[in-house]
């Protein structure tokens, strides 16, 4: 699994990691905007939305690239905490209804939602971001986020200096076990004596670890107290609380996720202890899928976005990889030539 990475706790979710929730009827914030032209795109973001500088400021990217490039009319709706199921599959009939096509759900949340509503509108094109639906009009759009995690482990155990790692997950669910797996083995392949300690914030259907950026930094400083060096959070909002504890302990870093986090402005002050980003590359799987029905052939069942086609990454932002980069290309070869198969549960 998976989902704003902000300090406080007002801020919002990394949609990426994000579950979603609304409030019915009234709380879905609008956006709409048009470029004249026949194309309609409809856009259901998850918590944080536009601006959340993570998972669904990725998936914006693609819209805006499609909607310049195809001319396109969009609409954009967000999710919002404490939203019951019925408020996601009204946010989406309302796209259909209103005639978007395709119209995307991002985050998993959505996959009841999707599964309710897509075939109720069998000429609409559907995509699922971050889960996946057999309702013939869904194209259910995945990654790896395993494989880009195992490079994250990888850098990890390069750079700790006594091979005390950590992962902090927001909540105890299978798509940030995805991450937690790929990490863990990417760390004890590369160090087989290093030890990984793995922390959720929260689990089942309390979501809070998702957006409470003050049990991020209580867990890292938990973690740092015990010698950990390098922490890697994937943990939404809380992260950011992860990557303020790490920045005050000479000598640490932290791994971000979704988006590169060493850009984010509201994490500026402590860029130069975010080692690296798992990014989680949501543009590409948006663009592809309104390309695919401007064309007249849209994208249907699962596309699987890989480290071998682009779909997840790390970043390089600061330099900090420079002097072990030719270890994470051979392990980055390794894993595209199926040398290593990367685990997805721990």
């Amino acid at each position: 699994m998976r989902p704003v990475s902000k300090i406080t706790a007002a801020c919002a979710i990394t949609a990426a990691l994000a579950l979603t929730a609304t409030a019915c009827g009234s709380s879905s914030d609008e956006s709409t905007s048009s470029d004249k032209g026949e194309m309609k795109i409809g856009m259901a973001y998850d918590v944080g939305g536009r601006g959340d500088n993570s998972f669904n400021d990725s998936a914006a990217r693609g819209l805006d690239k499609a909607k310049a490039e195809f001319h396109a009319q969009t609409k954009e709706l967000t999710a919002k905490n404490g939203e019951t199921p019925a408020d996601r599959e009204q946010r989406l009939q309302s796209l259909a209804e209103g005639g978007y096509n395709p119209v995307i759900a991002i985050g998993f949340a959505y996959k009841d939602a999707v599964d309710k509503i897509a075939p109720k509108y069998p000429k609409v094109n559907f995509g699922l971001v971050d889960s996946v639906s057999d309702v013939k009009n869904v194209a259910s759009i995945v990654f790896t986020e395993e494989q880009g995690s195992y490079l994250a482990g990888v850098a990890a155990a390069l750079k700790s200096k006594d091979g005390q790692v950590g992962f902090i997950g927001g909540v105890d669910l299978p798509l940030i076990k995805k991450f937690a797996a790929g990490f863990q083995q990417g760390v004890t392949d590369t160090k087989p004596k290093a030890k990984v300690q793995i922390q959720y914030l929260s689990t089942g259907s309390d979501l809070s670890g998702f957006g409470s950026p003050d049990k991020g930094k209580e867990a890292a400083k938990g973690m740092l107290d015990k010698g950990v060096d390098v922490i890697f959070a994937a943990a939404g909002g809380s992260g950011a609380g992860s990557i303020e504890a790490v920045a005050g302990k000479k000598g640490a870093w932290s791994i971000g996720v979704d988006s590169d986090q060493a850009l984010d402005p509201a994490l500026a002050k402590y860029k130069d202890t975010i080692l690296t980003s798992v990014v989680k590359n949501v543009d590409a799987g948006v663009f592809d899928l309104v390309k695919s029905v401007k064309d007249g052939k849209p994208l249907t069942g699962t596309q699987t976005y890989t480290l071998a086609k682009g779909g997840v990454s790390l970043t390089t932002t600061g330099d900090h990889l420079k002097d072990i980069q030719t270890q994470l290309d051979a392990a980055k070869k390794k894993i595209v030539d199926g040398t290593i198969k990367v685990k997805s549960t721990t």
